[in-house]
């Protein structure tokens, strides 16, 4: 009996071996395509947030600023999940963990909104939302890191030098976790189009009028919780893997108390403005189109917006190609360029000129913040999992800066106008595109892993020519955890 709850388990040490250096490729595929899902829950899920902001300005004749309570307590979730609650369970059980757990609060969430749904209560599906925040905040932490980590499972001897991976090379992480994200892009797209066919169908002063809505997330919490059942056969990354991998690298900034990771830190800072500026013009989009573009209902604006999230995701596959030929750092510092020039004219210009802009605005918006993720995380080794939870809480952003547009909106009696406040957030984000481009502290461990060879192709010396047999190679130099952990710990050869 106590071997099989021990065998049900969901703890995994962090110095321990993983069973995903046994993984072929074919076995990757899986948890590959589970986190892209999470992705595409999260995108959702966050489209139809902004849908819904419109939509409860309608039914429930509330302001554009007491709107924002939506984005306020959907973001307003994510540190405490990333920085809390997920963050541990991350540290203390693994990834399998943290994405059951979060599934289950997503689905939980869901359920609370039904009937706050029902009776119309706006403080109360905002309670629901926060409970559906923590659940994605909880995602998003452990997905980041699992997409852009390498495990790194070495053995040593005669034969040459065996690499396993989950997730693919070092060097391609930013590449991995923009394609992944990709599928983020498409949910922010279909939950408008959703939207447009589903919500605004009815007379607002029906008192009905919310029903669909609530049916859409009933249907959410039966297919999350379905997810968090298909889960649990995903392998885990411990930290004595990925301070291998930054050992590896020669970027090794992992050395370093955690609170000198300063690079980290400025990453936080940039999601937290840059998720914010995303997040407000997004969710008052739909204002802005039903404003300055004459003869714009509602449901069309959220069409509209449907075609913006589309231009979004059009950017992501866009930057992953880019990225093939091009640094990832280079294209990020031009992305969020272009999203601080073309945010600009939407302040003035009106009807398809100044939603053009925003259109622009939103395809340069796509690779910023995947990109980040992957960036802020380059070289913290042992630090990733608590590193991860720090750029996650930058979302918060996303709770931060769309109040302060719908406050500027209801005083200036203008959506157009108050997107001067986002212009303001991109602006200092790109403090951190400055740094890690011309900052040699911060562009040199980014460097290191672009150009490192871990995961290239199998490097072992061919069996025959070597002279050995297999039995040696299983016996001889094997790279242990204890190792990975203690990098003093060298090798000896015979």
């Amino acid at each position: 009996m106590g071997k099989f709850f021990k065998k049900q388990s969901l703890k995994v040490s962090d110095k321990g071996k993983t069973r995903a250096a046994e993984l072929t490729l074919r076995e990757s595929i899986y948890p590959l395509c589970l986190v892209t899902i999470l992705f595409f829950l999260w995108g959702f899920s966050y489209g139809l947030l902004d849908t819904l902001n419109k939509h409860f300005q309608n039914v429930l004749n509330i302001t554009r600023a007491r709107s924002s309570g939506l984005q306020a307590a959907y973001f307003g979730a994510y540190p405490l999940a990333s920085l809390g609650h997920a963050n541990w369970i991350l540290r203390h059980y693994g990834y399998k963990a943290v994405f059951i757990w979060g599934l289950f609060l997503y689905g939980v969430g869901a359920l609370v909104a039904w009937p706050c749904l029902l009776h119309r209560s706006f403080g109360g599906f905002c309670a629901a939302i926060f409970i559906i925040g923590n659940g994605l905040g909880s995602l998003e932490t452990a997905a980041n890191p699992y997409i852009t980590g390498r495990l790194e499972y070495m053995q040593h001897g005669e034969l040459g030098l065996m690499e396993f991976s989950v997730c693919g090379p070092p060097r391609y992480a930013e590449m991995r976790i923009n394609l992944s994200q990709a599928f983020n892009g498409i949910g922010t797209v279909v939950a408008p189009v959703l939207g447009s066919y589903v919500f605004f169908t009815q007379d607002p002063n029906d008192p009905s009028a919310l029903r669909n809505v609530q049916w859409v997330y009933l249907a959410i919490a039966c297919f999350v919780f379905l997810l968090a059942v298909r889960s649990s056969p995903i392998p885990e990354v411990t930290d004595a893997d990925m301070a291998f991998q930054a050992e590896e690298t020669h970027a090794n900034d992992d050395q370093k108390p955690f609170f000198k990771q300063y690079r980290l830190f400025h990453a936080a800072f940039a999601q937290f403005c840059y998720t914010g500026a995303q997040i407000a013009i997004a969710s008052y989009f739909i204002n802005y189109v039903t404003e300055t573009r004459a003869n714009t209902s509602s449901a069309l604006g959220a069409k509209f917006l449907a075609g913006a999230q589309g231009a979004f995701a059009m950017g992501r596959f866009v930057g992953v190609a880019i990225m093939r030929f091009v640094r990832p750092r280079w294209v990020f510092l031009v992305y969020l360029a272009m999203c601080i020039v073309f945010i600009s004219p939407s302040i003035t210009q009106r009807d398809n000129t100044g939603m053009s802009m925003l259109y622009i605005t939103l395809f340069f918006e796509s690779i910023c913040f995947p990109t980040i993720v992957a960036l802020g995380m380059r070289g913290l080794g042992k630090h990733t999992k608590r590193g991860s939870g720090y750029i996650v809480a930058g979302v918060c952003g996303g709770a931060c800066v769309p109040p302060l547009l719908g406050a500027a909106a209801d005083l200036n009696k203008s959506t157009a106008k108050a997107m001067g406040v986002p212009l303001a957030f991109f602006i200092a984000a790109w403090s951190y595109a400055l740094c890690v481009n011309f900052v040699p502290a911060y562009r040199d461990p980014a460097d290191k892993f672009a150009t490192t060879e871990i995961g290239m192709g199998n490097r072992a010396v061919d069996e025959e020519s070597s002279g050995k047999g297999e039995g040696v190679f299983e016996k001889e130099h094997v790279e242990t955890s204890e190792n990975i952990a203690n990098p003093e710990i060298k090798d000896t050869k015979t």
